[in-house]
């Protein structure tokens, strides 16, 4: 399974990284925006913890989407990391603190799709990345 991935051309990389990056910029808006009306605290219904993670990937979505842009393995790392706990973060509003289902939550159905992407390529992505990385030192 390994093999193929690493042989990926490099176009399907770069596309996938770009579109990543293109979403987690998208996020990054939409976090700044509500700190910068709302502060810290956007959502008041939302736990203090669950406000200040939210508040915080206004700073991490711009940091990943540069180091994708940049072909860089922490990227995708960064990215599978961002998603992973923003998807865990927005189930437990929607199922814990608002007491809703995927169904009415367009939000976390566009959350999950692009957490699906991201996690489904990042085995490509690594595999690449690690590879220009490998080749650039000469190990």
């Amino acid at each position: 399974m390994v093999g193929w991935m690493r042989r990926a051309p490099l176009r399907v990389v770069m596309v996938a990284c770009l579109v990543a990056a293109g979403l987690l910029l998208v996020g990054s808006v939409a976090h700044i925006t509500d700190l910068l009306r709302h502060g810290l605290h956007p959502y008041p219904w939302a736990p203090d913890w669950l406000n200040l993670y939210w508040s915080s990937l206004a700073v991490l979505d711009p940091l990943a989407a540069l180091l994708l842009i940049g072909g860089k393995r922490r990227g995708v790392d960064l990215a599978c990391g961002i998603m992973a706990t923003d998807l865990a973060a927005n189930g437990y509003a929607a199922y814990g603190v608002q007491h809703t289902g995927f169904l009415a939550q367009p939000g976390l159905q566009r959350l999950t799709a692009f957490a699906l992407l991201v996690l489904a390529t990042a085995p490509l992505l690594r595999g690449h990345l690690a590879d220009r990385a490998h080749r650039r030192t000469g190990d």
